[in-house]
């Protein structure tokens, strides 16, 4: 007894010790052998399998030839079966090395229908899946081990191989009218529900949405601009407005800092110059007014990712937890160009908007959201207009052609905006109709898939980064910014007297309001 006892004791700490005997990668050999003969005896059998499986879908390499010679045929409209195969394996050279003749006859004898085949395909198709995955993870440990290797880089290149799989296996098959009937009038049910013609995401611009309808969901929007004409106010504006009227907004901002932009949000909440913020040198009643700038904007659903140099795929992580978490109903990017596609496989910088672009859209589908992204126009816009025989004011609106680094950006847009300021130019009239420009911007609907093209003016507000359609509320934040700047030039003045005769300065006669001082001048919180 005490002999067994001491046994017991020895097993339960020595752990039983099994040779290594290997793995085999995922694989489904008869399946694979079962699928090619069916494909061989069942006429039009390729049209069930052919978006399903592809020649490296099968493990066994004279698989792969049997299979790309069977697709060879289908794709020349010719007969399938047992001798078009081996002919066309002979003309490819082929025959000897899969097995010859007696092989593909094999493959067909041990076939009785193509019963299952869908099924069976599959099953192939995902056993490929597991071996990628095998792969991939392989080759991540292997540069993991490797400390020469940056891991911010590595990880980006896992994320990008994971993803290229993930998108290999992501279709969507065909639907019938009647599937799709349900869906597309519950749409219209909800449209003529809203007193306004706005099906879409409202831009808050009302004679943008009488073009457009709103922002439609699954849409690609590219806005695109030359530097300084207002693309990020423009846009940002829109976002506040959204927000403030309950529309979850999320905005990728990889140009500015979440700090600046949200300093640009007090400047267009509290309609204060945005020269006055940054400094800081308020009256008492800027500061009231600052205060409740801050308050209407402080909870609106406005959600701010500001990663610079942001990838694809992190921008469809975050942006799939966004809508999943917060709700957000539109996506705004700023801006595309300042975007990469690291860890996916692209040929040079072209290439990689193209899949930038594509990916964007892809993601729209997907997430069923319109997603604005802001663009740079190539300079071929300043170059126009340069002789006098030339429109001006013509030649220096954007074309489609002056997008930068890739034409894909317009074909992959459901609807492309151009904004255009004549005041930048120095154009203050319109030489046709001698229409004063100054303030104006022009948004220049140059392609709309599912709808008309059309020139909208509204008015840019440059003091308060602000863009507005209504000329007499322009005409009044001119007047407001017109009369800061004669009290900061009155100011200056009054200081430079005081230097001159040398006297201290007087202590400001207001103090800054409780709230404001506790809640957004205390040392342990932000600004904001």
């Amino acid at each position: 007894m005490e002999t067994i006892k001491t046994i017991k004791k020895s097993k339960k700490f020595e752990p039983l010790q099994l040779p290594d005997l290997g793995k085999m990668p995922p694989q489904a050999i008869d399946l694979e052998e079962s699928v090619l003969g069916a494909l061989m005896i069942e006429p039009d059998a390729i049209s069930k399998v052919v978006d399903i499986l592809k020649p490296h879908s099968f493990y066994k390499p004279t698989h792969q030839i049997i299979f790309n010679a069977i697709r060879t045929l289908a794709a020349e409209n010719k007969p399938i079966d047992m001798f078009t195969v081996q002919e066309q394996l002979q003309k490819d050279d082929n025959l000897d090395e899969v097995g010859g003749a007696y092989f593909i006859a094999s493959l067909t004898s041990n076939v009785a229908s193509g019963a299952h085949l869908e099924f069976h395909a599959k099953i192939i198709a995902q056993k490929y899946l597991a071996r990628e995955l095998i792969r991939i993870s392989s080759e991540i440990q292997s540069k993991a081990f490797d400390t020469s290797q940056d891991v911010e880089e590595l990880m980006q290149e896992a994320e990008g191989k994971i993803f290229e799989v993930s998108q290999s296996n992501h279709k969507k098959d065909f639907k019938a009218v009647r599937e799709i009937m349900p869906e597309a009038f519950n749409r219209i049910v909800e449209a003529s529900k809203e007193e306004s013609n706005t099906t879409g995401v409202p831009s808050t611009f009302s004679p943008l949405d009488k073009v457009t309808s709103g922002w439609q969901r699954s849409d690609l929007i590219i806005i695109a601009a030359r530097p300084s004409m207002g693309k990020t106010a423009f846009v940002l504006t829109m976002a506040k407005n959204m927000a403030s009227n309950g529309i979850p907004v999320g905005f990728f901002s990889l140009e500015m800092s979440n700090i600046q932009l949200v300093n640009r949000l007090i400047v267009n909440a509290s309609e204060l110059p945005g020269e006055k913020i940054k400094s800081g040198k308020l009256n008492q009643e800027e500061f009231n007014q600052l205060s409740a700038g801050i308050g209407k904007i402080e909870n609106i659903p406005l959600y701010i990712d500001d990663t610079p140099s942001l990838s694809i795929l992190e921008l469809r992580t975050k942006a799939r937890r966004l809508v999943s978490e917060r709700g957000v109903k539109i996506l705004i990017i700023d801006y595309l160009q300042l975007m990469n596609a690291t860890g996916m496989s692209y040929q040079n910088r072209e290439s990689e908007v193209s899949l930038i672009s594509r990916s964007l859209k892809g993601l729209a589908k997907e997430l069923d959201i319109p997603i604005i992204a802001l663009s740079q126009l190539n300079r071929n816009v300043e170059s126009r207009g340069a002789k006098e025989s030339e429109n001006k004011l013509e030649a220096k609106k954007p074309q489609l052609s002056d997008l930068r680094e890739s034409g894909a950006i317009e074909q992959d847009a459901d609807l492309v905006c151009f904004i255009h300021r004549p005041e930048y130019y120095k154009l203050t009239e319109d030489p046709n109709t001698g229409k004063d420009l100054r303030g104006i911007a022009q948004i220049v609907i140059a392609k709309h898939r599912n709808g008309a093209t059309k020139e909208i003016d509204l008015y840019f507000a440059n003091d308060f980064a602000m863009f507005i359609y209504d000329k007499n509320e322009y005409v009044r934040l001119m007047q407001k910014a017109s009369e800061a700047a004669s009290e900061s030039s009155r100011t200056f003045a009054s200081k430079t007297n005081r230097k001159k005769k040398e006297e201290p300065m007087p202590t400001p006669q207001f103090s800054v309001p409780e709230d404001l001082e506790e809640e957004y001048y205390s040392t342990d919180k932000p600004p904001y």
